[in-house]
This record gives C-alpha cells, structure tokens and sequence, in this order.
C-alpha cells in the first residue's frame, strides 16, 4: 500500500514493452514507469490504461492527479 493504494511492483527481468502489455490485459488502471532518468529527477512515466501515455510527472503531481480523478468520480 501507498498512501492507502494498492501497488504492484513488477521486477521481473522483461523487455518494457511485454510487462505494459501484460499489465493491459490485467486491467490495471495506470502504470508508472520508472527508469534509470525518472528515478534521478523524482518523477515517473505514466500510462492509462485505454489512454496510453501520459507523459512524465512529479510523483506528487501524479499523486495530485489521482486524487482528483478519485474525487471526481466520488462527485
């Protein structure tokens, strides 16, 4: 869990491409990628699922995003 999320890591040892179709067809709603550049700068590269990518962001601006999409579906 993070900050009240449920998280799965995937350190397995696939080409990035085979673990973001895998994760697809387990329907996981986003997908953060976090590489050797994103882990330097703090951020991740987020896809959705349906949407693809959407672009790298700050981990608290992902976060900001995720609760406001939370918020708006509560709404």
């Amino acid at each position: 869990m993070v900050e009240g999320y449920r998280v799965d890591v995937d350190l397995r040892n696939e080409s990035t491409g085979k673990k973001i179709r895998e994760a697809e067809l387990g329907k996981y709603p986003y997908m953060l990628i976090v590489g050797e550049k994103e882990a330097s700068q703090g951020a991740v590269a987020v896809r959705k699922r349906k949407e693809g990518d959407l672009g790298v962001m700050r981990q608290e601006d992902f976060m900001a995003h995720l609760k406001q999409e939370i918020n708006d579906l509560l709404a």
